[in-house]
């Protein structure tokens, strides 16, 4: 497949060969759920906890006596059915995370790769940085390319300065080649895609499916 090479001012500079192996696969939608749903649990923190009939603070005498009252038979004030009683199978602290297989989550970001390439959504722009770290500098970049959109760019390194200039812009992500998320990159509706990125990522993942043969 090939793209489109734009400069940061949204002109045409030449074309790119993207990998079949990473950006032309067939979508595979359940693996793309799997790891969503996975990135999703594992961000819970799961602090959520309520008092059960043993916890909560109160009198284990009988609130009235148990017969003559024309009342029903009932315990202590700590019961379930009383106002300020116990919680009956209520939340308690626990850990929503579990682990996707490495070569699964794998082919859930090359699909969504392939997947944004496919349906027009991916540019790839030339190698550029921010070097004032201004976030107004950054922002008549991106108007090249996309306006309040929800926009992912994908870095060839760590780029710091990059980073700064757009942490306060809302719906924009950065994500490095190599340390992907499937929920950011499958709902951006503009995926950025530095041109020595495109690189980095076929051999990246290349280079991992090679070592789990």
């Amino acid at each position: 497949m090939e793209k489109k090479v734009y400069s940061v001012d949204g002109k045409e500079l030449r074309t790119i060969t993207l990998d079949d192996k990473v950006f032309g696969l067939p979508v595979n939608e359940d693996v793309i759920y799997y790891a969503i749903n996975n990135e999703l649990a594992n961000k819970r923190v799961g602090t959520a906890c309520t008092k059960d009939r043993s916890e909560v603070h109160g009198s284990n005498a009988k609130p009235y006596k148990q017969k003559g009252t024309g009342r029903a038979r009932r315990g202590d004030k700590k019961s379930p059915i009383t106002r300020g009683g116990g919680i009956i199978f209520g939340p308690k602290p626990r850990d929503f995370s579990f682990a996707m297989p490495k070569k699964a989550k794998r082919l859930a970001m090359k699909s969504i790769l392939s997947l944004q390439a496919q349906s027009d959504r991916l540019t790839v722009v030339e190698d550029f940085t921010i070097d004032s770290g201004k976030t107004k500098d950054l922002v008549k970049v991106l108007d090249n390319f996309a306006k309040d959109e929800r926009t992912v760019i994908i870095l060839k390194d760590d780029d710091a300065k990059i980073r700064q200039a757009g942490r306060n812009i809302p719906r924009l992500s950065f994500l490095s080649y190599n340390r992907l998320c499937a929920h950011d990159l499958f709902y951006g509706r503009k995926v950025i895609l530095l041109e020595t990125a495109v690189k980095n990522i076929s051999q990246f993942y290349n280079t991992a499916e090679e070592g789990a043969e």
